[in-house]
């Protein structure tokens, strides 16, 4: 059995961004964009007390909403961890807040039978080590202060490490590591990447690492060729958006992937970003990764007082609905090689004895899928509640050979109406 496969059937995973930034409240970079000074940033420190954070009732909506496993920031840039590390003092312990919020997450998701993972970003800017005027991104890439200030990385990676192997060696098995991320030169060999896998190799043999130790979102990596580095990670990881054809060896070959998408326009909370994607479009867009064998880690971005938003929370219930009828079309499900059709998609069982088909446009009439002959057929029926559905024919149907037609209200004539908006799935059984 690959470590592997377990992510490739639970297919459906939450990602959590909290940290300091949840309290200025503009996205987890404000300290980047607004060039924020370590002193101005301090006050966020000293005030961090979410005394609403409960993890357990995160974990109960996780469960609720389908997801099967969860990836929680131990430390974002700024370098501000959330669990009791060793080789720093910027952590949440020494806040008002002094808890392991780290801990307390995994025990509260591994109770509910969620598998755990940790974020854990390789740039840092609060560390004096790491390069500060003329770096890319860090907030004081301008301020001439730091012009020609010396900045000893090695120290820093010797930190990076540690952190690493701390989050490896104290907190249980984990199943995923996620690093982000690779940016201009500093990528792979720059941050002893060799080194550093071998190391999570041997203290957490069974974790699932993705590739950002090589690049950053919008690449792929080694992980693509027949020769990956040590470091090349398990599975890609696009971000904000889904591969339009699924993600492919050039020699045809599926390569493990994850899209990363937000609910809105931030990661990390944003008090005035209310552009939430409506539940609908959520579940639709998780089908599509499935159909093109991919998962979706799909972003909260909770409080400042540990609170996920409430307009998150409905979106997760909402979701966690459908799937409570229709998540057999999901977990162990991927591409079906069939044609997609024009009203919605197609997910496949590992097995191949199984075809779900995905109706989230009425057609006129019954429902034309194509790919599948009549004579292969066992049986077919509606996911959500098992009603059988029938094949039917007419003069019309007939006059296009190589599709079966299946109807959702056991007539031939027009329906505009599908019983679930959202995706009505219509589980085909082959002999």
């Amino acid at each position: 059995m690959s470590r592997i496969d377990w992510f490739l059937n639970d297919r459906f995973g939450m990602f959590i961004h909290w940290g300091l930034y949840a309290i200025p409240a503009r996205g987890e970079w404000v300290r980047s964009v607004e060039c924020i000074t370590k002193e101005d940033y301090q006050p966020y420190f000293d005030e961090f007390n979410p005394s609403d954070y409960d993890p357990k009732a995160w974990a109960k909506l996780a469960k609720e909403a389908g997801m099967k496993y969860a990836v929680l920031t131990s430390k974002h840039h700024d370098g501000f961890c959330l669990f009791d590390s060793k080789l720093t003092d910027y952590k949440s312990t020494n806040t008002p807040c002094g808890r392991d919020l780290v801990k307390e997450f995994l025990d509260a998701f591994r109770a509910e039978g969620i598998k755990v993972g940790l974020y854990y970003s390789i740039i840092d800017w609060h560390h004096p080590d790491y390069p500060h005027y003329g770096d890319k991104i860090h907030p004081m890439r301008n301020n001439e202060a730091y012009k020609g200030v010396k900045h000893n990385f090695d120290n820093y990676l010797e930190y990076m490490h540690g952190q690493v192997r701390e989050i490896c060696t104290n907190y249980g098995q984990l199943d995923i590591m996620w690093f982000d991320f690779s940016y201009d030169d500093m990528t792979g060999e720059k941050w002893r990447a060799t080194e550093l896998v071998n190391m999570i190799r041997e203290l957490q043999p069974t974790v699932l690492i993705d590739n950002r130790l090589e690049v950053s979102g919008s690449g792929f990596g080694s992980l693509m060729t027949d020769n990956p580095s040590v470091y090349s990670g398990d599975f890609v990881s696009p971000e904000q958006i889904i591969p339009l054809k699924g993600i492919r060896k050039p020699n045809g070959e599926s390569v493990p992937w994850e899209a990363c998408l937000t609910m809105n326009n931030n990661w990390g909370y944003a008090e005035f970003d209310k552009a939430f994607y409506k539940p609908q479009v959520v579940v639709r867009k998780l089908v599509e990764c499935v159909s093109k064998n991919g998962n979706m880690l799909l972003n909260v971005g909770p409080d400042a007082m540990g609170r996920i938003p409430p307009e998150s929370v409905e979106i997760l219930k909402s979701v966690g609905s459908w799937m409570s009828k229709n998540s057999q079309s999901i977990y162990g499900c991927g591409y079906a090689d069939m044609p997609k059709p024009d009203y919605g998609r197609v997910t496949k069982s590992a097995d191949g004895k199984k075809i779900y088909v995905h109706v989230m446009e009425a057609p006129i009439g019954p429902v034309p899928i194509e790919g599948v002959e009549k004579d292969q057929i066992k049986r077919v029926r509606l996911l959500s509640t098992g009603a059988e559905l029938s094949i039917q024919g007419n003069w019309t149907t007939d006059n296009y050979p190589g599709y079966v037609f299946v109807s959702l209200d056991g007539k031939d004539a027009p329906s505009y109406e599908l019983p679930d908006p959202t995706d009505t799935v219509i589980m085909i059984e082959l002999k």
